[in-house]
């Protein structure tokens, strides 16, 4: 079963490496990082990802895993050349994903029309513009697409493809052993839970990606 991560510039690192760190468990899966060239991409951080593939390298894939970051617009404004990428290969795979702002990646390939789907909450009217219906879930699965809320989302929605896989025994085993046992220690991580100071400060000095 190989499950591509399609990476472009400025994507955010967890979005991708949450999921790989599930989904790469899976028995019998192969993962691979690809972008528009081989080499390394750029995320929004100071971190960089190699990518082992060029995406047109790669007609099918069983999973497809999108990730977001401030990198989408440039690529749903800018590169329509992946955009394309994505349109093509999604018919042959068995689960097509993303995470975060990686959903309007596939709205913008028009995948999303008419569909429930999930991102991050501060995008919710990009996504509706094209054609999906937002939904404030972490994880939204119709049909064999399934869209992940903002950034650590990308780790639930990665265990649900990987029950779905895999049988839930699988899934389980992975979330014990990479131990994901969630005990932040504020309860702040959705809009309607964060204090009026606090969605000031991300409407500061925060932007979603």
């Amino acid at each position: 079963m190989q499950i591509v991560f399609a990476l472009y510039e400025e994507f955010t690192a967890l979005d991708a490496v949450g999921p790989y760190e599930v989904l790469s468990r899976l028995p019998g899966a192969t993962a691979v990082f690809a972008a528009m060239e081989r080499g390394p991409v750029r995320t929004d951080g100071a971190l960089t990802v190699m990518a082992e593939a060029a995406l047109e390298e790669i007609d099918r894939c069983d999973v497809l895993v999108v990730p977001g970051g401030p990198g989408t617009r440039d690529v749903v404004l800018g590169d329509q050349r992946y955009v394309d990428w994505v349109r093509r290969v999604h018919p042959t795979t068995r689960w097509t994903t993303s995470v975060c702002s990686g959903s309007l990646i596939l709205g913008a390939a028009g995948l999303l029309r008419g569909l429930d789907a999930t991102t991050h909450w501060g995008l919710r009217k990009e996504l509706e513009a094209t054609g999906a219906r937002y939904v404030p879930e972490r994880t939204v699965e119709q049909g064999r697409i399934l869209t992940a809320a903002g950034v650590s989302a990308g780790i639930d929605m990665a265990l649900t493809l990987a029950a779905r896989i895999g049988g839930d025994v699988a899934a389980q085993a992975i979330q014990l052993w990479i131990e994901y046992d969630p005990q932040p220690p504020f309860d702040s991580g959705s809009p309607a839970k964060a204090s009026p100071e606090t969605l000031d400060f991300v409407a500061t000095h925060l932007a979603p990606g």
